[in-house]
């Protein structure tokens, strides 16, 4: 049986975990800290557009779940926001984007320069916190998570035709860009509970990361900017190869792909092109084989999860996948 779709809040998700989540805030800003101008300046416009916090609500959730206690929690937490933190900012850098959850990106303020510096600084002191918790483990399973991210990023630079990617390539790609951090994230909230736990947990992260970032190449084709934050179309104006249109593909007639190959080919895609694209990989099924594949790694999370005893916090992880096979934004 799949997660029951009825809404749910991230608000609702976090309540168990309320408090240690504004700790995490907190310890974020301590950890970021420094007594240099420009990169205070940064870090004041990064911590005054705070994100959703959903990468440390699954290590907290995944703690509690497992039955985690100890203070290196909040900073494992903060941790994963420090990494998601650079990952994004090096994100924005490479695709030069303007705009992020609604705000100016840290290259369009201040330049590309200073956002490399900044994921590097970033990146650096969370490495710092892991070391000083003098615990090899989370140390482990973040600088692999790092790498695969690195990893995911060349693989997302280097995927040029859209009419020979395969669907084994695009998880792939996923799997390290964005499922590896969700993956690390429950974890580490692990690490500190019951050892038969750590492995559902590390795997329910993982195709909840999978079924999140389908989703969001899904938002591209079927939300607006003043939902999601950013420019719609955005993905295919930057020439990203993501679900909806792999999926379309096979459905193609040769005009068609002829109108996609010509996107991809063209440095400055019109509005009307990508709308014209957007149009296609709806007709053509792309948009609905992508909701069903995001609702399959859903259905995986879900089993995980039963593997873990029945608590308020594994509750409020099933609450996860609601959330984010059903987010807007």
């Amino acid at each position: 049986m799949g997660p029951q779709l009825a809404g749910v809040s991230l608000t609702s998700i976090q309540e168990p975990v309320r408090a240690e989540l504004d700790q995490v805030f907190h310890e974020l800003g301590r950890i970021i800290r420094v007594d240099f101008p420009r990169i205070a300046q940064v870090n004041q416009h990064l911590l005054r557009i705070k994100g959703k916090m959903f990468r440390p609500t699954l290590a907290l959730l995944s703690a509690q779940a497992s039955g985690a206690t100890g203070p290196q929690t909040v900073t494992l937490g903060a941790v994963v926001e420090l990494i998601h933190l650079a990952t994004l900012i090096h994100d924005d850098s490479v695709d030069h984007s303007v705009l992020r959850r609604g705000q100016p990106t840290v290259n369009a303020m201040f330049s590309h320069q200073v956002a490399v510096i900044m994921g590097d600084y970033l990146y650096s002191r969370a490495v710092q916190q892991l070391v000083d918790l003098d615990d090899l483990e989370p140390l482990r399973v973040m600088s692999r998570v790092t790498n695969e991210m690195t990893i995911g990023e060349m693989r997302e630079i280097e995927a040029h035709d859209v009419l020979d990617f395969s669907l084994e390539e695009y998880d792939r790609l996923i799997d390290a860009k964005t499922a590896s951090l969700m993956s690390g994230a429950c974890e580490v909230g692990a690490l500190g509970g019951d050892p038969a736990y750590r492995e559902p947990l590390r795997r329910y992260g993982r195709c909840l990361g999978m079924a999140f970032q389908i989703v969001d190449d899904l938002l591209d084709y079927t939300s607006t900017q003043e939902v999601t934050g950013k420019p719609a179309g955005l993905d295919l104006r930057e020439h990203k190869i993501t679900l909806p249109l792999i999926a379309a593909l096979p459905s193609m007639d040769e005009q068609e792909r002829g109108l996609v190959s010509a996107l991809m080919a063209d440095p400055t895609p019109a509005d009307e092109q990508i709308a014209e694209v957007v149009g296609i990989a709806h007709t053509r099924g792309g948009i609905t084989a992508a909701q069903e594949r995001a609702q399959e790694f859903a259905v995986l999370a879900e089993a995980e999860l039963d593997q873990l005893p029945e608590t308020r916090a594994r509750d409020a992880l099933r609450d996860c996948i609601t959330y984010v096979v059903e987010r807007r934004s």
